[in-house]
């Protein structure tokens, strides 16, 4: 019963469902219920007379959903409008004008200061990149006044002049270093300080709001907006600011020193920002649509894997893995046509953008040569606009990305501080209101009449007026929906009544105090939330807000034990390794259900509260542990004011009053003894969930008057015996084989080890893989095996590309050393000659590389998205191979499985065919400008190389920095953010607690601690970015510098310096660039590691094995022979110690005992989910684990206790059942079976009717029903059930236990069951306890007996008390 005790459970839980879920049953069946008195209710024709009635409903329902779409507009326009207003107050939140300024709301006067002084810096930095141009096109001048003939300029002049040039590079280096690690210390640190007031604002809002708010959010979108929301606005105003505005001042300086310097020039070269801009914005356009579509495509087949892999049991136990997995591949083919799409387009993209780069040098080259002539402009000026527009150019496309951030940012901000401006109704930090001096605990209900406002066309409450007495127990029942737990949240005041008044010692509960009112009450509810932190820490959460809170530790801890001893939870505590010190994990998954209740009764009165309220605190329990927490329970309300709502009746059959509710009124009250004379609803219910028991003989009443007396005793050894046996589970205490009595009782020798032991001592550990690199690419190859045509071309043409920087150095040099020629009469025609030849060179050049980029894109996308596919489609897969001991394992959940398919198959591509097309790119690169070089000019190239890697580090790490500080903000706040939404997630047991103020000072400490080592750790690595942009200028000042020495000795003329340093620098500068590109290796190797891992693991139980002998046909004969076993997590614990068990063909047998005694085990052995460590499982006389594991399960049918539906429609859902074709016959004849066929018929849609993801559109009996349907679909031979109807409530179990019984006839049927009243007609009861069968026999043998059965029977019994 782990998620949700109760599907069809509304207000209970208090997060009504929509309309459709309760669905018309519940109402339906509750007024039959109630209605027909108990000689209908053994009669199974009144089910179906009520399926029958069910019909009109289902249609008035239909009506119903038709008028509510027409008031959507305003859902609550159908009440009064005070009732109207009073729902809305609880629900609306405001709409908030975001601005820019609205996100700096929170900033500290310092903090705007540092903003001020990082935006000059940034600007400054940004500016300084083309004054670079400046100094180069000097240079150059520098160079032609040397050689050019008439200009007289000595050595001595040259070198001083250039000299000084050079240190002009060295000073900017120093300018850009400083400005550019203050702008992004200043604007990263501001950020951060500023969005963690935001995130803390936003917390002690969401503490603030009433539970209504959450009602109609979900506790998920919190969590959301608390962790990634808030991380958008971080990144919005962090280093991102500090980006555009260097990027806006990079463009900005860039054209006004190209029109300062030259202004035709300029102009006519504008055009490149233009085509720049139409390429960027068309392609992203394309990309960011058709990603879009990619990712929504993932999302929905990664709900269906999770779906598949949530409830993986049921898919191997129908052996329907082949039919999911081709599923999820409808949606991976879709998948990989939108991928392709967004990565082709990005191939053009790029491929667009470089052509546009050698288009503008063929064009500035040819124009600024016709300026040339006309003696308009000089060499170097035409070289320092040139360089400048291409700067400009580029840092337009930075500030768009950058932009894009805050843009996003305002959008969740928008969210965000809509809740933190929105007045909460019922506000637990609001100081005003009453504090009664001393509380009575009388607790009044008058006229009150209650509405959820989630959904404000149900009426849950009318009318009902109460009186709780002080001091005494009161219970409340009723079917589910009938109010009950409404009752319960009106007293805490989670919610206001739209009419009447709750009433504390005849104060009106609305003019109190809320915290003080919540700290007079404890709570219970049935899912007890603890929080991850130690037992101790839980139980001392009760004493916030009381008297006791600023206590010295020691009487703090006296109370804690005190309380502890009271909810019978001291004993298993201390014997836990660390007692109470013990980390329950997160949510207490660490610990049993029965003990997470024990430790949330503890806590609930260790405050010694007046009045406890207690929510069907032992629905989830079985029986044993039921009766711990009961007497637990009985203990704590003694002499307080006790609200107690239950299912099982057996629970408050003391009551000092019991209030029978239903349909939100009061049907009768009264005590136990008193409401069964009247016969009425009360009596009905009793009957319902009675148990028979027989009075045999005389002599067996003696003995039960004699048991009855020794009745205290009896059930203070139980309740000792319980609480021993529930330590030694829950505490891992001694192994219970070196127990000596229990060796006794296995007739063991106390030497000797278990059987169990020894086999698990046998087994061997699975190792992790380490693979080699060379293994993980050849795995990643094998995916692209098909495709290597394609690969071979995207190869040939990264050649190509990288070929295209080094021959354009080539054309540089030429075309300056064309254009360096003194302008004469004479030299005119050759200089406009040269100038066109080499434009025209650019042009070709541009052409090819628009060609092989685009080329090679598109290969590399095609191969990609095909590897993409297959490996997802091949993991999902594999992970349905394997057998269920794996996704035992934490870290197999479904959520970490899913996310693996979803996010670590894309990083895969990181090895594939686009990096090694990177990589080889950049080699061509490098190693034809290197050649080249030293070909042409070797003591320079020697030289130029040297800062090479320098160079490449400044592009390379520039990139990773940016996008470190990224991954980095989102690690930061992950703790943080976990410990805010455990908070928001748990909010009616942080508000019942009065814990909000507790939560905010935790939260504010851990945004503090994380302020202070973020700050640390950005100082550090603004460290790198600054040196990443300033570098660069030093390897510029350094080639200059000798290359300016070997020309001042006319070793050098002009074309071998210019070729020698473009080649390598700016060859070594779009290297480091294209490095950022390329996805990240580290995580690719990181995920195809895992993905190995997950191939190679062969599973004990093999499904995709053909070994093992064909079984046609079973008779159903099934035997246990002293089977041992432990679940392989939990190789500590043994489950089953030498279980023996017969079972005849066509016989109903029940499995009954505790909890934790090896029941489901047994089934889920049967099914051959694991195979026993010793012994063996025989079925028709031969061993399970010889026979074909597929052939095998195909006879057998399992129906547990969560039913697992699938997205899609009821027949499809039926039809997964069917290991074979069936007709249409079969499917309604299983139908009708399972007591569902009227049901089908009644919805419009009939089988087609979509069943929403996980079956969330039916009620829990609905499921069930239909996952019997499909366990009778396949005709199975044998049946198991493992708990079918504990989480269905009175009413839906009777409909599910009528389709059970009548499924049985026939076959063999093995039932798991909690409620004993479910399984009296069984052939034979076999009662486990520790793993072994202790007793055996029909119902009434096993009641004469009056062992360990009987003992069970009379615990969950309600025979009218005396």
């Amino acid at each position: 019963m782990a998620s949700n005790p109760n599907d069809e459970k509304a207000p209970a839980t208090n997060s009504p469902p929509t309309d459709r879920e309760s669905g018309p049953v519940d109402s339906v069946d509750t007024v039959v219920h109630l209605s027909k008195k108990e000689d209908a209710m053994h009669d199974e024709g009144s089910v179906e007379a009520k399926d029958k009635e069910l019909k009109p409903a289902a249609r008035q329902e239909g009506d119903a959903a038709a008028a509510a779409a027409s008031k959507e507009s305003d859902p609550f326009a159908h009440l009064p409008e005070d009732q109207a207003q009073l729902l809305r107050d609880q629900v609306h939140t405001p709409d908030v004008r975001i601005g820019v300024a609205t996100l700096y709301r929170y900033s500290s006067r310092n903090d705007l200061l540092i903003i001020f002084v990082s935006a000059i810096c940034a600007i400054i930095s940004g500016a300084v990149l083309p004054l670079m141009t400046v100094i180069f096109g000097n240079l150059q001048g520098t160079f032609q006044d040397y050689f050019t003939p008439g200009t007289n300029m000595t050595r001595d002049e040259f070198v001083s002049e250039l000299t000084s040039l050079v240190l002009y590079f060295v000073y900017l280096a120093i300018g850009e270093f400083v400005t550019s690690y203050v702008a992004t210390v200043g604007f990263i640190y501001t950020g951060e300080h500023i969005s963690g007031k935001v995130r803390e604002h936003y917390l002690e809002s969401c503490l603030r709001q009433n539970i209504g708010f959450f009602d109609k959010l979900g506790a998920g979108e919190v969590t959301t907006r608390i962790t990634a929301d808030t991380n958008l606005i971080q990144e919005g105003i962090s280093e991102k600011v500090g980006l555009t505005l260097q990027a806006v001042a990079t463009f900005v300086a860039a054209f006004v020193i190209g029109f300062a310097t030259f202004w035709k020039l300029t102009l006519i070269l504008m055009s490149t920002v233009v085509a720049l801009m139409v390429c960027m914005g068309g392609g992203s356009r394309f990309i960011v649509s058709f990603s879009r579509q990619n990712i929504a495509v993932s999302a929905q087949g990664g709900s269906v894997a999770e779906e598949v892999i949530s409830s993986v049991r049921n898919a191997v136990a129908f052996g329907t893995q082949e039919r999911l997995a081709k599923q999820y591949d409808v949606h991976l083919t879709r998948a990989e046509g939108w991928g392709f799409k967004m990565k082709s387009a990005l191939g053009i993209m790029v491929a667009g953008m470089m052509t546009i780069i050698y288009l503008n040098y063929g064009l500035a080259f040819w124009q600024g040569s016709r300026f040339l002539v006309a003696n308009d402009v000089t060499l170097s000026k035409m070289l320092t606009v040139m360089m400048s527009v291409m700067i400009g150019a580029f840092n337009i496309s930075n500030i768009a990305p950058n932009m894009q951030a805050l843009t996003t940012a305002l959008g969740a901000a928008a969210k965000i501080f809509n809740t933190i401006d929105r007045k909460s109704p019922i506000d637990p930090s609001d100081e005003g209101g009453r504090r009664l001096e001393r509380v009575e605990g009388t607790i009044r209900l008058e006229n009150v009449k209650h509405i959820y406002p989630s959904r404000p066309e149900v009426v849950v409450m009318d009318g009902v007026s109460l009186t709780v007495p002080a001091g005494k127990t009161t219970a409340l029942v009723g079917a589910s929906g009938s109010g009950k737990s409404t009752i319960i949240g009106l007293v805490e005041r989670f919610y206001s009544p739209v009419e009447g008044a709750v009433y504390l010692d005849d104060v009106d509960i609305a003019t109190l105090n809320l915290r003080w009112l919540r700290q007079q009450i404890s709570l219970v509810s049935q899912e007890p939330t603890l929080f991850s932190t130690t037992i101790y820490e839980n139980i001392r959460y009760g004493l916030i807000g009381t008297p006791w809170e600023n206590e010295t530790p020691e009487a703090q801890r006296e109370r804690i034990y005190e309380a502890a001893k009271m909810a019978n939870a001291h004993d298993f505590i201390t014997s836990l390794p660390e007692g109470y010190e013990t980390h329950v994990g997160e949510r207490g998954f660490l610990l049993s259900g029965g003990q997470k209740q024990r430790i949330a009764i503890a806590r609930a009165v260790v405050s010694d509260p007046k009045i406890l309220l207690l929510d069907e605190a032992t629905s989830a329990l079985d029986t044993k542990s039921e009766g711990v927490v009961q007497a637990a329970l009985e203990a704590a309300s003694a002499g307080r004011t006790t609200i107690t709502i239950a299912h099982r009746l057996s629970t408050i059959k003391d009551a000092h009053n019991i209030v029978v509710m239903s349909q939100g009124r009061i049907v009768e009250q009264g005590t136990h003894d008193e409401l069964l004379e009247k016969r009425g609803a009360y009596y009905n219910l009793v009957t319902a969930q009675a148990i028979a028991t027989v009075h045999e003989t005389a002599d067996d009443d003696d003995d039960e008057e004699a048991e009855e007396e020794g009745g205290a005793e009896h059930e203070v050894a139980l309740l000792r015996k319980a609480s021993t046996r529930l330590s030694q589970k829950g505490g891992r205490a001694a192994a219970p084989e070196d127990d000596p009595e229990r060796l006794e009782q296995l007739g063991r020798t106390s030497t000797q080890r278990s059987a169990s032991s020894i086999a698990l001592a046998k087994r061997k550990q699975e190792r992790d893989g380490k693979y080699s690199m060379w293994t993980l690419i050849k795995l990643i190859a094998s995916f692209n095996k098909e495709e290597w045509p394609l690969m071979l071309v995207g190869l040939f043409f990264s050649i190509i590309c990288g070929g295209g920087n080094p021959t354009q150095a080539v054309f540089f040099a030429k075309l300056i050393s064309a254009l360096s020629v003194p302008v004469t009469p004479e030299t005119i025609p050759q200089i406009k000659s040269d100038a066109s030849f080499w434009s025209l060179m650019y042009l070709m050049t541009g052409i090819v590389m628009l060609i092989s980029f685009t080329v090679q894109g598109v290969a590399f996308a095609k191969c990609s998205e095909r590897l993409i596919h297959r490996v997802r489609d091949r993991a999902f897969r594999t992970m349905l191979r394997q057998d269920v001991e794996y996704f035992d394992r934490d870290e197999n959940s479904a959520g970490a499985l899913t996310s693996f398919l979803s996010t670590e198959t894309i990083h895969v591509a990181g090895l594939s065919g686009s990096t090694l097309g990177t990589i080889i790119m950049v080699l061509t690169t490098l190693v034809s400008a290197c050649s080249l070089a030293l070909a042409i000019g070797w003591k320079l190239a020697l030289v130029c190389i040297a800062t090479m890697p320098v160079v490449i580090g400044c592009g390379f790490f520039r990139f990773w920095m940016l996008a470190h500080y990224q991954r980095r903000a989102k690690k930061a706040y992950a703790g943080s953010a976990s410990f805010a939404s455990e908070a928001i997630t748990a909010m009616r047991t942080v508000a019942a607690l009065t814990r909000e103020e507790d939560v905010l000072s935790k939260y504010r400490a851990s945004l503090a601690a994380q302020l202070k080592t973020s700050l640390v750790s950005v100082l550090k690595s603004s460290l790198l970015y600054a040196a990443s942009q300033s570098l660069m200028f030093l390897a510029f000042a350094l080639g200059f510098w000798y290359g300016g020495t070997l020309i001042a000795d006319r070793e050098y003329d002009m074309f071998q310096f210019f070729i020698v340093f473009s080649a390598i620098i700016f060859g070594a500068q779009s290297a480091g660039t294209v490095f950022s590109f390329a996805p990240d290796m580290g995580k690719a190797v990181e995920a195809s590691r895992e993905l190995k891992t997950l191939f190679d693991r062969k599973p004990r139980i093999d499904t995709w094995s053909d070994e093992g002998e064909r079984v046609d046909a079973i008779a159903g004969a099934i035997e246990f022979r002293d089977v041992h076993f432990r679940y392989p997590t939990r190789p500590e614990q043994p489950v089953l110690r030498g279980l023996n068990l017969t079972i005849a063909p066509g016989q109903y047998v029940a499995l009954v005992g505790a909890s934790g005694c090896g029941k489901s085990t047994t089934i889920a052995l049967l099914e051959r989910f694991y195979d026993p460590l010793a012994g063996g499982v025989f079925v028709d006389g031969r061993e399970i684990s010889n026979l074909n594991v597929n052939e095998y399960r195909k006879h057998i049918a399992l129906v547990s206790q969560e039913p697992t539906l699938y997205q899609g429609t009821i027949r499809e859902n039926i039809l997964l059942g069917a290991p074979y074709d069936v007709s249409e016959e079969q499917i309604r004849f299983a139908c009708q079976e399972a007591n569902i066929y009227d049901f089908i018929i009644s919805l419009p849609e009939g089988f087609d009717t979509v069943v929403g993801s996980k079956g969330a559109l039916l009620s829990g009996g609905q499921k069930q029903r239909i996952a019997i349907a499909r366990a009778l679909v396949r005709n199975p031979k044998i049946l198991l059930l493992d708990e079918a109807t504990s989480a269905l409530d009175s009413q839906s179990e009777h409909v599910v236990q009528a389709a059970l019984d009548k499924a049985a006839k026939g076959r063999t049927t093995i039932a798991v069951a909690h409620r004993l009243s479910t399984i009296q007609k069984a052939d034979i009861i076999y009662v486990f306890d520790q793993g072994k069968v202790v007793e055996k026999g029909t119902h009434a043998e096993l009641m004469r007996k009056n062992g360990r059965y009987a003992e069970l029977v009379n615990l969950q019994s309600l025979e009218k008390s005396g």
